[in-house]
């Protein structure tokens, strides 16, 4: 018996909108990754992207546990000696606040060619409205 593999033209993508007012950052850029790659699918391979489009809403109101609000930082370096730049999650949320969910699930996402493909389907509005309702997206609970 053979394993039936999912061709790309095949693949059925849905959209899901994700309010992230009173969410907790972890646990719903959890739950994006997921439906991102297409675990949720019957249909899951993991060298295919099979996965959903994701609006995620609200993202200045999400929330973080503990001291995090304070004490997490974000690096990023030049490449040149001294050249490590930390910002606060406070000012990253005043900055652009939908990056915290971005930089979330970038990181759980696996490292190859396949993570560009799945960010080209992830949408982030800071505000309630988005400009996908020609989609009809189907609202995704976390």
């Amino acid at each position: 018996m053979k394993t039936a593999l999912p061709k790309q033209d095949g693949i059925e993508r849905k959209w899901y909108v994700v309010d992230a007012e009173n969410k907790i950052l972890g646990r719903t850029a959890t739950k994006i990754a997921i439906y991102l790659r297409g675990k949720h699918k019957t249909c899951f391979t993991p060298h295919i992207d099979c996965g959903d489009h994701i609006i995620v809403i609200n993202t200045e109101k999400i929330k973080l546990t503990g001291k995090k609000e304070t004490d997490k930082m974000y690096y990023s370096h030049s490449g040149f000696k001294g050249g490590l730049k930390t910002t606060p999650v406070s000012r990253m949320r005043e900055k652009s606040p939908d990056k915290l969910i971005y930089k979330a699930v970038y990181g759980m996402l696996p490292a190859n060619k396949l993570r560009a493909q799945m960010l080209k389907r992830l949408k982030i509005y800071t505000g309630p409205n988005h400009e996908n309702e020609a989609q009809k997206p189907i609202t995704l609970e976390i």
